[in-house]
């Protein structure tokens, strides 16, 4: 009997992030028998998934300390040599992929894949950051086998303007589990102390810079003003969270605006709680989370930074400019609440199931790949 390809998924930490809930609904999908996945993270605290992990299966290895890549390194061939062998590591830690890859390398791993999630882009900052960006784009063509991204601009911000001629490039869009969004819980509203007379806007994001939260609770202030049934629902944890706690009570939003923390339950409080959908971030690569949200049958309102590709719905996505006043983003959300009675949530859950957004369909487009890279390594190809 063969045993599983082992692979190695690189991350920050297992937590409800994107990248991380996309490998938790690969690890409930694979078949055991065929892929091991194992995963190494960059903190030594434990994450929102990894007891899920372990029941799955799957192993977690702390390799702490990514700004001393010396002391890195040592841990990190330690645990190659102790745990393995892997026949696949793939990273999804951006820039820093070309030294985890350059380690997997010298540690003979044949399929060594990064993988691009966001937009931040290896260019500017300071004289020593430039440095190390010069170098990491080196590394990541140099010891990647293969180079995935979740988006056309993923693509552009981790691996540069040519990366649409690259032959070990290409775009693989992570999926979500559509199971969950079958149903509507009648009382899940209740839990929020609102009821049917109620409406309510969601954002689903970590609580960082990125994520444009002072922007959004201004929006939010002046549609609040124009709709006094208003109310929002923030999802997520991050270093902003406080601060942006003391920003809504400054705004006098008070008890309008609930911060429901990390959530397992994130399908379900979009299917029975929201009215809408926003996000205002100043990048994203393709956040999961608004994927989740037309899968909900919801209409998003999100800033011009996004994607194209978002759209996975036909017609469920507004750009907005993030140069527009508050003021402009808080009539055309007002729309959207409108527009949303006339809305057909389930035919928009059929309509993503057809697309490449199902889990299931990600996951056999990713399984297509790792199984055609071990090939052509084995065959001398790539």
């Amino acid at each position: 009997m063969n045993k599983p390809v082992r692979v190695l998924q690189v991350v920050g930490a297992m937590d409800r992030g994107g990248t991380e809930t996309w490998l938790m609904n690969l690890l409930r999908d694979c078949d055991p028998a065929r892929w091991q996945f194992d995963f190494l993270v960059h903190r030594e605290a434990a994450g929102a998934y990894d007891a899920e992990v372990r029941a799955l299966g799957g192993r977690i290895w702390p390799c702490l300390e990514p700004r001393r890549p010396w002391r890195y390194a040592r841990e990190f061939r330690r645990i190659l040599k102790v745990q393995g062998p892997f026949a696949i590591v793939h990273s999804h830690v951006h820039g820093f992929s070309g030294w985890v890859l350059r380690l997997a390398e010298q540690a003979g791993v044949p399929v060594r894949v990064a993988h691009s999630h966001c937009l931040a882009r290896l260019e500017g900052g300071s004289w020593g950051r430039g440095v190390y960006e010069r170098l990491a784009r080196v590394a990541l063509h140099r010891h990647a086998t293969h180079r995935l991204s979740a988006s056309r601009e993923a693509a552009a911000a981790l691996y540069g303007p040519g990366w649409a001629e690259d032959a070990a490039h290409r775009v693989l869009y992570c999926g979500i589990d559509l199971e969950p969004f079958r149903t509507v819980d009648a009382g899940a509203r209740a839990e929020w102390g609102w009821g049917p007379e109620e409406r309510v806007v969601a954002h689903v994001g970590r609580f960082d810079a990125g994520k444009n939260h002072r922007f959004l609770l201004e929006v939010l202030q002046v549609a609040m003003m124009r709709e006094p049934r208003l109310r929002a629902l923030l999802v997520g944890e991050g270093p902003l969270r406080e601060a942006t706690e003391r920003r809504a009570v400054e705004l006098g939003l008070g008890t309008r605006v609930r911060f429901a923390g990390s959530r397992p339950d994130v399908p379900r409080l979009l299917r029975s709680v929201a009215d809408a959908f926003v996000m205002p971030s100043l990048s994203e690569g393709l956040p999961l989370a608004g994927l989740e949200a037309q899968a909900a049958g919801l209409l998003c309102l999100v800033s011009d930074t996004v994607p194209e590709e978002l759209e996975a719905v036909p017609g469920a996505v507004r750009w907005m400019s993030l140069t527009a006043p508050p003021e402009q983003w808080a009539a055309v959300l007002l729309e959207q609440m409108e527009a949303q009675a006339g809305t057909d949530r389930e035919g928009a859950r059929r309509c993503m199931e057809a697309g490449p957004f199902a889990i299931r369909r990600s996951w056999r487009a990713l399984e297509a790949f790792y199984a055609e890279a071990l090939e052509a390594r084995e065959g001398g190809g790539w």
